[in-house]
């Protein structure tokens, strides 16, 4: 059933949708009166009727009780050195799907691709739509907040307001006695947000290694093979959701 991530909420059960996601039931699924969509409307899901077509606007009423919830027990924030490429729209897709509850980009000294200001408004508004028809597609109730970017000076000052802190260090990977991912996991079951800070495809500079440990944060390896700067989310991600899900 197709889902829709709607800003107002219903009002007296009815909602009127208007803007892309009209066009899309429209035009692009050629739906009819009576047939039924799923809106999430202030992260709740319900399955609502389609009740009218009024110009461009598709009327709605709602058909059912709140659905049940698919989004991960905890929040779990990725932060990621801005990569090169298309990576970051695999990034946010994926991670998405797997259960991010936002994404945090910052500049790292190996980072080598550079955040032009006057580009990055949209770059950071086409990763939110990415996000959101990922959120649709894998039946989210929450769309991730893509941030604005940030120095890493800044990103030690946001870590504050998270519970556990985690960083991928491939450094430690390469040991013969590795920081267990898992264990750590396994003592985080009583706390409510995550965040995990991934490099960018040269990995983070030792100093900022330090600067983050000296901060709070706990390096961690994701296994013995180094992975790469797109894959390493996901590899948390899934982790995460097996230990909690």
């Amino acid at each position: 059933m197709q889902r829709y991530f709607i800003p107002q909420p219903f009002v007296d059960g009815k909602l009127m949708i208007s803007g892309d996601d009209a066009k899309h039931i429209q035009k692009v699924m050629r739906m009819q009166e009576g047939q039924t969509i799923i809106v999430v409307t202030e992260n709740q899901a319900n399955e609502a009727t389609i009740a009218g077509f009024e110009g461009q606007d598709v009327r709605v009423n709602k058909s059912s009780d709140a659905l049940r919830s698919n989004e991960l027990p905890k929040k779990v924030t990725i932060c990621c050195g801005l990569p090169k490429g298309e990576k970051l729209d695999l990034i946010t897709q994926k991670a998405t799907e797997l259960g991010m509850h936002e994404l945090i980009l910052f500049e790292a000294e190996r980072s080598i691709v550079k955040w032009d200001a006057q580009k990055g408004k949209k770059k950071q508004e086409r990763l939110q739509k990415i996000a959101k028809e990922a959120a649709e597609q894998s039946h989210r109730n929450v769309i991730p907040a893509i941030r604005d970017i940030v120095s890493f000076k800044q990103l030690l000052e946001l870590s504050k307001q998270y519970d556990v802190l985690l960083v991928a260090d491939e450094e430690d990977a390469k040991l013969e006695k590795r920081t267990q991912f898992a264990e750590i996991l396994t003592k985080a079951h009583d706390q409510q947000s995550i965040c995990v800070v991934f490099g960018p495809e040269g990995g983070l500079s030792r100093n900022e290694i330090q600067a983050l440990m000296d901060n709070g944060f706990h390096a961690i390896s994701l296994g013995p093979r180094i992975l790469r700067a797109e894959t390493a989310p996901l590899y948390v991600l899934s982790a995460i959701s097996y230990e909690f899900e």
